[in-house]
């Protein structure tokens, strides 16, 4: 009893039908880091493209994860989905995640266009929480894509998600994450800085807003 307890530790949570399965799964993640080096590929062919072209360029930066065997494991269970191999490339969309960081909104809609014009990107699902901020004040675009990874004898469709933001954006995202879950926090107190973390995010969409109107204006002088 305590040597399965220990290895259910060991593995955060996987069942003893998966340990078994230890090299599928370990495949499977490695199609997962296949797909973000697809992406991340096509993305920074894209940003050297505009720096050529236009003397410019859309994305800041690219960071990118895959998604911990214990996070996977929580999703599934909390979704009360099945804990298989087959459930994880059905169900869980965002094990292979990257994020895109832009300097203006017009950019980031910009990166969303070029990427899902490319022949071999199908757009799965596409979440604008720019356009519609979640009641925390977040914002960002989300888009679940499928992109070719070409194995030995095949040619896998896998899922990623593609994050793009701008700067302030994600300094807000960031600085949201930190603050809103200290376990120390009594309800009052969490309310109080909910509320102050959202007007945080109406100003830092001002100051996109008006960085940007600079950044147009400076444009329409050197044309």
């Amino acid at each position: 009893m305590i040597k399965k307890e220990l290895k259910e530790l060991y593995y955060s949570g996987l069942t003893a039908d998966w340990e078994e399965d230890t090299l599928e799964f370990r495949k499977l993640i490695s199609y997962y880091e296949c797909a973000v080096m697809e992406i991340e590929t096509k993305l920074r062919v894209l940003d050297k493209e505009f720096s050529l072209e236009y003397d410019k360029n859309p994305i800041e930066s690219i960071e990118s994860r895959i998604k911990s065997n214990a996070g996977i494991m929580r999703k599934l269970k909390r979704k009360g989905l099945p804990i298989t191999l087959d459930s994880i490339e059905k169900n869980i969309w965002d094990v292979a995640g990257l994020r895109v960081i832009c300097s203006f909104p017009e950019d980031v809609y910009l990166v969303k266009r070029c990427i899902l014009a490319q022949d071999d990107i199908r757009l799965i699902q596409e979440k604008d929480y720019i356009a519609n901020p979640k009641p925390s004040g977040y914002r960002s675009l989300h888009l679940i894509v499928e992109v070719p990874i070409f194995l030995q004898n095949e040619k896998k469709w896998v899922r990623a998600e593609i994050q793009i933001r701008t700067l302030a954006m994600d300094f807000w995202a960031s600085l949201e994450h930190k603050l809103r879950y200290k376990k120390e926090m009594d309800m009052q107190v969490r309310e109080e800085i909910a509320g102050s973390l959202q007007s945080a995010a109406d100003t830092c969409y001002e100051l996109d807003q008006n960085m940007e109107l600079i950044r147009n204006r400076i444009k329409d002088i050197n044309l």
